[in-house]
């Protein structure tokens, strides 16, 4: 902007100073100088009118451009929000890799190692000790399923533990049908570290093969 009012100062002394070499020989006398330094400052005068109008007009752009930017920007993190902005986190896996046969019974109450990963988004899971680990602090959903013991009683127990307290569980440890699977789930809020698994109780049995019976699933509602 300064260079143009710079150059708008120039140009009106060099066309002040044309017009009045041009005039030199007509007019004589000391009024000839003051009738040049007025019509100099007029012509300044309007070149610096017409310069201001532009800069006040390029100011408004500006400030328009900087508005719309300002909601670029909003509607940048608004997406991001609903896309790369939030953490992802998803899994779900099913108890045997392959083959056939019963998990259990064990004299202690043991963590079930789902084998078979669907997905693991997040990479919250682990496989090789069947617990979920919270790293993002939020609302969560999990679900699980049992199928029973194939033999003539069924002695099926298993439970959803947070942090080693149980949440809810699903049974059958009675009748004498066969081919019985149940499920579960729960909504809960996870803090960082938290852990969530689910647990075969003591000298309890289950039953699974290809057919995926037993299943862990789990996934992140929202960030808190």
């Amino acid at each position: 902007m300064r260079k143009i009012a710079v150059l708008s100062l120039a140009l009106s002394f060099i066309l002040c100073d044309s017009q009045f070499s041009n005039n030199n020989d007509n007019v004589q006398g000391s009024g000839s100088t003051s009738c040049r330094e007025i019509c100099c400052l007029t012509s300044m005068s309007q070149n610096l009118g017409a310069v201001g109008e532009k800069i006040t007009n390029l100011v408004e752009k500006i400030q328009l451009l900087e508005a719309k930017l300002q909601n670029t920007e909003k509607e940048v993190l608004e997406l991001r929000s609903l896309t790369g902005g939030t953490p992802q986190v998803a899994f779900s896996a099913a108890l045997r890799e392959s083959g056939s046969g019963d998990t259990g019974p064990f004299t202690t109450a043991t963590p079930l190692q789902y084998k078979r990963v669907f997905s693991n988004a997040g990479s919250n899971y682990n496989s090789a000790t069947g617990i979920f680990t919270a790293t993002v602090k939020g609302m969560y959903f999990f679900r699980f399923s049992m199928f029973n013991n194939l033999s003539q009683s069924p002695n099926s127990v298993v439970s959803l533990m947070k942090n080693g307290q149980r949440l809810t569980s699903v049974w059958d440890t009675s009748g004498t049908d066969a081919n019985d699977m149940g499920s579960n789930a729960v909504v809960i809020p996870l803090n960082l570290g938290d852990s969530v698994y689910v647990e075969l109780q003591p000298n309890r049995i289950v039953y699974d093969d290809g057919m995926n019976y037993n299943t862990f699933s789990g996934f992140l509602l929202f960030a808190m």
